[in-house]
């Protein structure tokens, strides 16, 4: 009897692996559905220098040590509510994110409260409190002051008094927050002293941009919101920086000095907090200074070195001074060809360069204890991949850490001794162990399973082909789920193409979302292609497409048009292509400019005219509607809108304040006028992106729209 029954035993269990691999994507379940997404340790960071590290599961907070396998309960939601409650603060559902400000405090917010926790003693206290309305908080560990904003004004918390640093009565004056649209790698608008006694602060005076109205709908009358906007060859900003002694009480104004219209970036405090050093660059982008000033008066010191570049010249990190050394930093610039650090002392003489090759540099990661080695990640292995690295600054010795082929995020332990990195490649969803100084890993942390074993997914490949002028462009192509060889399927691009973007990496599912994936699902060859003018292949790379957007971006993507024509699947008269943003430009382009190759094109949030795009990235890249006339006219889509056949989509967000509505607004005139037929969809209340649950009713758009028209 039980051999009979083996036959049958094997059918189901055959049957049912088919089953659990036949499942199918749906967008309301990519959207909401966290565990189709890899696993990770939430909140994973070093316990200071001890041998533990720590993460949270949302009801406790979880130990683990280099040593040996055991995980400790360092603490439970429960047993932190009693120490809450005790100290007369709300309970919380689950624990909050923590930090760890040495190996037995734990630092954390509470609402408007900054709070410390002793672990060892379960002793609790409120350190700080902002008001309520507070934005923009910057908390300085060393005093535990904290600067904020409310409105277009900045105050500081001392933790006994709220000082008012400004108090601009008009709103076109901005204090504490980010200037410059967040270019220049700017992300904030305050800058705490190495001791925390004195804070340094953008004020942008935007009195002189033309307010822009962005339409609030849900009022019963609607609204306009009037945000300042400069476009390409306007009037810009005016941007300054202030230092606040909080002893004192006084603010002073650094001595940047004329034009008004510059650009004030990396921001950097000398380890004496006697000087500050800023990168100022020209409107025009092409010319850098990076200037020393002193921090008591403001009076310009020095300019320690320049750069300039005939297309844009654009610094992104500020100096970081060798640990244990403040008479030597290091600059990172492109200078050669690609990023790369350097080492100068602060009488602006180059000692020497650090790194150098053709790959770039992603990012310096820290120092160890002794400050004479430093660890950065780069692309030396892959153009696809992020690694980390260990350099001996004086003997220039580098040491590969990271082995395991992919893209790595990496914590380094503060002295230095041990690093822990994230990474996934395109067999591995995510992982995470524990590796030293000589590229050794010490221990696996965590291996996330495979969240989609589940589901019929399409093969995906990476590969390359060659542009017109031999340079490799990165490709990555997703198959069809039940691929047939045998077959011809219609072809969906998803493109971006523009600066400080690369789509393709060795990392799970090559870099492509759930989304192109559901689409190969939906039955199509799914294609993207990393073109010139895309990010972390060098300069020449990256900036080839200046003063010309548009053009040899299209040239590589139709090299890849020509290979997908080519494979004996595809079917050369259904192909389509979406992009959004600088790829709805690209999108539209494409379907414009070669008439009869692209069935159906979607674009989302598309830039139709650069002048109507800001001046910091609008002018980088293009220069001025004025410098540039023949740029902007061959770009600008209304000039091409004759040519339109076929179907074509925009969908924008009629709160976008990136690329603003008007964008496609101009493009839907021209086509009335020109009696061109677009198709046309307007999220109301969403900006650039359509985010949250809103984001599965534009799949689902997407989708029925290719399906329907391809």
């Amino acid at each position: 009897m039980l051999f009979k029954k083996l036959p049958l035993i094997s059918l189901l269990l055959f049957s049912s692996l088919l089953f659990a691999q036949d499942k199918m994507l749906v967008p309301e379940e990519i959207m909401s559905n966290r565990n189709l997404y890899p696993a990770g340790l939430s909140n994973l960071q070093w316990k200071g220098n001890s041998g533990f590290y720590t993460w949270q599961d949302g009801n406790n907070l979880l130990q683990g040590n280099l040593r040996n396998e055991t995980t400790d309960t360092l603490l439970k939601t429960s047993d932190f509510n009693e120490v809450l409650e005790k100290a007369g603060l709300k309970a919380v559902k689950r624990l909050p994110l923590f930090s760890w400000k040495d190996e037995n405090t734990l630092s954390f917010t509470h609402g408007n409260q900054w709070v410390e926790f002793q672990t060892t003693g379960k002793q609790l206290q409120v350190v700080n409190t902002v008001d309520t309305l507070a934005e923009n908080t910057d908390p300085a560990p060393e005093t535990r002051y904290i600067a904020y904003t409310i409105g277009n004004n900045l105050y500081i918390a001392t933790g006994t008094a709220q000082l008012a640093v400004t108090d601009d009565t008009d709103k076109g004056i901005v204090n504490g927050q980010s200037v410059h649209r967040n270019e220049f790698g700017i992300s904030k608008g305050t800058f705490w002293s190495p001791r925390g006694r004195l804070l340094a602060f953008y004020r942008m005076d935007e009195t002189m941009v033309t307010g822009y109205p962005l339409v609030d709908i849900t009022a019963r009358v609607a609204e306009a919101d009037n945000i300042r906007y400069p476009m390409a060859g306007m009037k810009s900003h005016h941007v300054t920086l202030g230092i606040f002694n909080t002893a004192s009480g006084k603010t002073i104004f650094v001595k940047t000095g004329a034009p008004e219209e510059q650009y004030l970036t990396n921001i950097a405090w000398s380890p004496d907090e006697k000087s500050i050093f800023i990168a100022v660059l020209n409107r025009d982008q092409d010319h850098m200074w990076l200037n020393q000033y002193d921090a008591g008066t403001g009076d310009f010191i020095r300019t320690l070195f320049e750069e300039q570049n005939d297309r844009y010249v654009e610094p992104l990190n500020p100096m970081t001074f060798l640990p244990g050394n403040p008479a030597q930093f290091i600059w990172q610039s492109q200078r050669d060809g690609y990023n790369h650090l350097f080492l100068y002392n602060t009488d602006g003489k180059l000692v020497r360069q650090l790194t150098k090759g053709h790959w770039v540099v992603t990012g310096l990661e820290g120092f160890d204890a002794s400050g004479k080695g430093l660890f950065y990640t780069s692309t030396a292995a892959s153009p696809l991949e992020n690694r980390l690295y260990y350099l001996d600054i004086s003997s220039g010795k580098t040491t590969l850490l990271t082995g395991q082929k992919g893209t790595h995020n990496v914590n380094i332990r503060p002295d230095g001794r041990f690093f822990i990195s994230r990474y996934s490649n395109l067999e591995t969803p995510a992982r995470i162990f524990a590796g030293d100084l000589k590229g050794k890993e010490v221990k696996s942390l965590f291996t996330s399973p495979d969240p989609l074993k589940d589901y019929l997914l399409g093969e995906t490949s990476l590969f390359t082909l060659k542009a017109d002028d031999g340079t490799d462009l990165w490709c990555r192509m997703i198959k069809p789920a039940g691929f047939d060889p045998a077959k011809k399927y219609p072809v969906f691009i998803y493109v971006y193409g523009g600066p400080h973007a690369q789509l393709i990496t060795e990392s799970w599912l090559g870099g492509a979302g759930h989304f192109l994936n559901y689409m190969a699902q939906q039955g199509y060859v799914v294609f993207t292609l990393d073109n010139r003018g895309s990010a972390n292949r060098g300069f020449e790379f990256e900036s080839a497409i200046h003063r010309r957007l548009g053009v040899l971006e299209m040239a590589d993507q139709m090299k890849g048009v020509e290979y997908l024509k080519s494979l004996p699947f595809v079917d050369s008269t259904r192909i389509g292509i979406d992009g959004w943003s600088y790829g709805g430009f690209m999108a539209i382009t494409l379907k414009l400019k070669n008439p009869g190759v692209f069935r159906v094109a979607t674009a989302g949030g598309p830039v139709t005219d650069w002048k109507y795009y800001e001046v910091m990235y609008g002018e980088r890249y293009m220069d001025t509607p004025e410098q540039n006339p023949d740029g902007y006219s061959e770009a600008c889509l209304m000039n091409h809108i004759g040519k339109l056949e076929g179907k074509l989509m925009i969908i924008h967000g009629a709160l976008d304040n990136t690329v603003v509505w008007q964008q496609s607004l101009q493009f839907l005139k021209t086509a009335v006028e020109k009696q061109k037929q677009v198709d046309y969809f307007v999220y109301p209340t969403h900006e650039h992106n359509v985010r949250g649950i809103d984001r599965a009713h534009l799949f689902r758009k997407l989708a029925t729209y290719y399906n329907e028209n391809l």
